[in-house]
């Protein structure tokens, strides 16, 4: 995942940042991975959760954390229901009060969950113990609320999704074309919310069909019909009168002549047989070859 991670992002010049990594030689928790990183942060720290996707104004919770003179700010979100989360409590001015780690039903008091967002002053990761297993939300956090440090909740009016999961994966994906986040990456090449890469050749009576993303060097066969609300990664190849529709295709993959998805997350350099089935809610890995005729329900 580290390599993974340098080569899609590098030093990070190509996007207007410089980027530096800090590795863990073992898993050291959600506390413990942010006090590996300490000797490359100055005086304020943000952390980001790596399994959200939001288009949060950062200058609106910075200034928040400014304004209250805190030592520690998190970013809460309003949910239907909170107890898959982290519910957080607040008292008078956003001051933070309580923590209840995936609360049962009974428990529930407000709908405002830990978004996976927050603003650190540097000395407090120094209460983190160097190369030790901690976690942020369990064991830091209550800490501060324990010691009276000031620690306050900014509460996020945004979009937020948690992908920690294929399902919420693949809805990201959806409302990224959709338009419901604010991201610079969003570029449709026409009004039909499609964005096909200029390299991408079409064979005859290939259609293709918005929202959809196709990355370049895709191949699609005679007959075959991508979309709505499709991705395909870069380099991938779609057969003859095959048919993909509200499914998420990584680089290089392979569908076979007359091969029918929907609705699914096929991994890079997966290769799915002719005529092959693939519905609702499955999940091939990378690299994984789905023979010719099989059925495949989630």
């Amino acid at each position: 995942m580290v390599d993974e991670i340098r080569r899609v992002l590098g030093d990070g010049s190509a996007h207007g940042v410089r980027l530096r990594y800090a590795v863990e030689r073992e898993p050291l928790g959600t506390g413990g991975g942010v006090r590996n990183a300490i000797d490359m942060v100055g005086g304020l720290v943000l952390v980001f959760n790596g399994d959200i996707l939001t288009d949060i104004d950062l200058s609106a919770i910075l200034s928040f954390h400014q304004e209250r003179r805190a030592s520690a700010t998190i970013e809460l979100f309003p949910v239907p229901d909170p107890t898959p989360y982290g519910l957080v409590e607040l008292g008078e001015a956003g001051r933070v009060v309580r923590f209840i780690e995936k609360p049962d039903p009974a428990q529930v008091t407000v709908n405002t969950i830990n978004a996976g967002v927050y603003v650190l002053e540097r000395h407090l990761l120094g209460r983190i113990p160097e190369d030790t297993v901690v976690s942020i939300e369990r064991e830091f956090f209550p800490g501060l609320l324990a010691d009276g440090i000031p620690f306050y909740g900014w509460v996020g009016r945004h979009y937020w999704l948690d992908i920690g999961s294929p399902a919420k994966y693949r809805q990201a994906q959806l409302d990224l074309m959709a338009g419901r986040v604010s991201t610079a990456i969003r570029d449709a090449s026409d009004s039909d919310r499609r964005s096909i890469a200029d390299d991408v050749t079409l064979e005859p009576a290939a259609g293709v069909s918005g929202p959809c993303v196709i990355g370049g060097g895709c191949r699609l066969g005679t007959g075959s019909r991508i979309g709505p609300d499709t991705v395909l990664g870069e380099r991938c190849v779609v057969g003859r009168g095959a048919s993909v529709a509200g499914a998420i295709l990584w680089d290089a993959v392979l569908v076979g002549d007359g091969a029918i998805l929907s609705d699914c997350v096929i991994g890079a350099g997966a290769r799915v047989g002719a005529r092959a089935h693939i519905g609702p809610g499955v999940v091939i890995e990378a690299n994984r070859i789905v023979p010719d005729d099989a059925r495949l329900d989630g």
